[in-house]
């Protein structure tokens, strides 16, 4: 049988060939630390679970749900909103559910992109957006995001042609691979843009709860005039240990959540009320549990990024998410040569720049979703390694 053409042009999956080469090592009897993945190691809190648990035994939750999502789940959201950011939502047509951010995601560009459209993509950058931009049967048009710039791309760089073809623009802050982070002055320079050039701005913020060294990161929803050219996607993946039980969100312009859920409705049925019940939980409750999190993961930061830059690198500590993004040693002609040299001298995992996109290349990230014991061994590893 043969694929659609649509499935031909998609390049594997980056952490799917990852996972590939993890399990070739270990069936090798390799002891492998995998740095690679962005999947929170920690639990997630006891009382979400205790909820999941309760509601999942209710028959009442046993049936299909909303596709938009429970009344009380947007409430939710929007209360969220209100009291992180003070960004003022109506639940019921300013909030969506979604199973998982990545979902809402690669399912927008179906609702906005007809072929020949051009969708403004981060790079480097999460996959799906370019992944679910070409799904849509559209073109995928790259903004470098370069460290002289603080990884934000140049919206003066884009030219006419290409940004009167262009129907939407995805952005991520504070930003995965990177790390970095962007201000209110960005984002409103972001909203004009939009203005002038007829785009939806679709900002995708699941790491706004981790930061770090007292920085807070803004929603893109709190400029002026943000509502009305874009949404946000959000998730409760990363901020409450919460990456397999799928739940998130979309917020925002009320018209654009419309077309998202035109496209939802046909293919989805809808999160499981028994997660939405649990997410109201962890969304309401304090944020003790989130702030012992980002503790636990600042002291892994402080620790490797110190260790690894008195062994010799130069890895800056970034102020949110729990990932570093730093050069691969000169002597390295490709950041894949270079990942899988460390794979094989140390068993250690990183991922390779390339694989976010080409202006990744020459750049490794590494999560920190090990226990400190592993990161130890990790760093003892690449430095008694040769592999600078």
């Amino acid at each position: 049988m043969e694929y659609a053409n649509r499935i031909k042009g998609i390049p594997p999956y980056l952490f799917a060939e990852i996972d590939r080469e993890i399990e070739k090592k270990k069936n090798q009897g390799i002891d492998i630390i995998n740095l690679s993945v962005g999947d929170p190691d920690l639990p997630t809190p006891d009382h979400i679970i205790k909820a999941l648990s309760e509601a999942a035994a209710n028959p009442a939750n046993h049936q299909y749900p909303s596709y938009a999502g429970m009344p009380v789940f947007r409430q939710a959201i929007a209360k969220w909103y209100d009291d992180r950011f003070n960004v003022k939502l109506d639940p019921a047509d300013e909030v969506m559910a979604l199973i998982g951010s990545k979902e809402g995601i690669a399912h927008i560009p179906l609702a906005y992109i007809n072929p020949g459209d051009v969708a403004l993509v981060p790079d480097p950058a999460y996959p799906v957006y370019k992944i679910g931009t070409m799904l849509a049967g559209g073109t995928a048009y790259s903004m470098p995001l370069l460290e002289e710039n603080d990884y934000k791309p140049r919206l003066e760089d884009i030219d006419k042609k290409t940004a009167s073809k262009a129907r939407i623009m995805f952005l991520n802050y504070p930003n995965a691979p990177t790390g970095a982070i962007s201000g209110k002055d960005f984002f409103r320079e972001v909203v004009d843009y939009a203005v002038d050039n007829d785009l939806i701005v679709l900002h995708d913020n699941p790491y706004s709860e981790m930061t770090f060294d007292g920085y807070r990161a803004i929603s893109f929803l709190e400029i002026k005039g943000a509502k009305d050219v874009g949404i946000e996607f959000n998730s409760l993946s990363k901020t409450f240990n919460m990456t397999g039980w799928r739940i998130g969100m979309a917020v925002g312009a009320s018209e654009i959540i419309a077309g998202l859920g035109k496209v939802k409705e046909n293919v989805d049925s809808g999160a499981f009320q028994a997660v939405q019940v649990a997410a109201v939980k962890a969304l309401g409750g304090a944020r003790d549990c989130v702030n012992k999190n980002m503790r636990i993961f600042e002291k892994r930061r402080d620790y490797v990024v110190d260790s690894l830059n008195a062994a010799g690198w130069n890895i800056k500590k970034p102020k949110a998410t729990f990932y570093l993004w730093f050069n691969i040693p000169e002597r390295y002609d490709s950041s894949i040569s270079f990942c899988s040299k460390l794979l094989d001298k140390t068993g250690v995992v990183l991922t390779p720049g390339v694989g976010f996109g080409t202006h990744g290349e020459g750049y490794v990230r590494c999560a920190l979703t090990q226990p400190v014991e592993r990161l130890r061994e990790a760093v003892r590893r690449i430095e008694e390694s040769d592999i600078r």
